[in-house]
């Protein structure tokens, strides 16, 4: 259910990125009279070309590494991972397959307890293709290995110690011919946009609302918007896995909350007064936002909070709530 909605709204967001800008500008300029082409300020043209340009190889390049080269550097993290990572000792909680029968692989989502680099106890979702269902290691109870970036700084960030990495060739090859298709189009839209529309005039029929500008600008708007939504809003703080994998757990006295008068999906974002002593024996305000269920309010009258704090920054820091949940 989660999966057909995020694509829903994906194709969604896709359509109001590409395809209506396009059915606009084009129902728009289908009578626009070419003769006041000659009008148009030509290093204006130029200068928006060269903006939709760099737009386009900002997009282009940024998902060539998502799809392409990140595949090589999770490789080669895995590979570090394994001869230089820290080692622990962890139990599975919960062991939830997600995979459907006669899939290739079991697929599981765990939720594993261990010790942190500082050693506080913590909790983490993963999910893990078991490539070999009949030693049952992925049962509840059951301890695992697991290897841990000391310093936080590469993904994934922790592994079994038996992982292995493989790349699957055949797949790359698809996703690497998907980008070039992609690739393949803009290049192939702008030399359609300058044979129809130029007019021997050259760029200057390009201008602030022509797809070539728009769609690059909404699908990088999208990045960020979601980004700020997904992060400040959500009260989820950005280097939230190092705070978990490098922090202590305390409980925090709540000392007020109070509305921010923002609202996400109804849900109203709640800004946390806290107060924590840190291991020594420094005593620290800090404020936290956080987005909470309408079910849930009564956290507000809690006199106390759990949270981690960062312990190499001590005024960095999570819900321990949030920190449970991600993956």
């Amino acid at each position: 259910m989660k999966k057909g909605y995020m694509i829903f709204w994906g194709l969604y967001m896709l359509f109001f990125a590409v395809p209506f800008p396009m059915i606009l500008y084009y129902n728009i300029n289908s009578e626009f009279d070419t003769s006041t082409l000659i009008d148009k300020n030509p290093w204006l043209a130029l200068g928006i070309l060269a903006v939709s340009i760099v737009l386009w190889l900002i997009l282009l390049v940024g998902y060539f590494r998502k799809w392409v080269w990140m595949v090589f550097i999770a490789k080669r993290n895995i590979e570090q991972l394994k001869t230089e990572g820290e080692p622990r000792e962890g139990k599975i909680l919960t062991a939830v397959k997600l995979s459907k029968p006669g899939a290739a692989y079991d697929t599981y989502e765990l939720s594993l307890a261990f010790k942190n680099l500082v050693g506080t106890d913590i909790v983490q979702k993963m999910d893990i293709n078991d490539a070999k269902p009949h030693e049952r290691r992925f049962e509840v109870g059951k301890k695992v290995n697991l290897l841990i970036d000391r310093e936080m700084k590469r993904v994934p960030y922790f592994i079994f110690a038996t992982s292995e990495a493989s790349i699957k060739i055949p797949r790359l090859v698809m996703i690497f011919l998907g980008w070039l298709a992609l690739a393949a189009a803009v290049t192939a839209y702008y030399v359609y946009a300058y044979q129809t529309e130029s007019q021997g005039m050259g760029w200057r029929f390009i201008g602030f609302g022509h797809p070539l500008l728009i769609c690059p600008a909404v699908l990088l708007s999208y990045r960020f918007f979601l980004g700020f939504l997904l992060g400040k809003l959500s009260g989820t703080v950005d280097d939230a896995p190092l705070i978990k994998f490098k922090g202590i757990r305390t409980s925090a006295k709540l000392l007020g909350a109070g509305q921010t008068g923002t609202y996400i999906n109804e849900q109203p974002m709640i800004r946390f007064e806290l107060e924590y002593t840190d291991d020594q024996r420094r005593v620290y305000r800090k404020s936290l936002k956080k987005i909470v269920d309408l079910l849930d309010l009564s956290v507000t009258k809690q006199e106390f909070i759990e949270i981690f704090y960062l312990k190499e920054d001590p005024e960095r820091i999570a819900f321990a709530s949030d920190l449970d949940e991600i993956s």
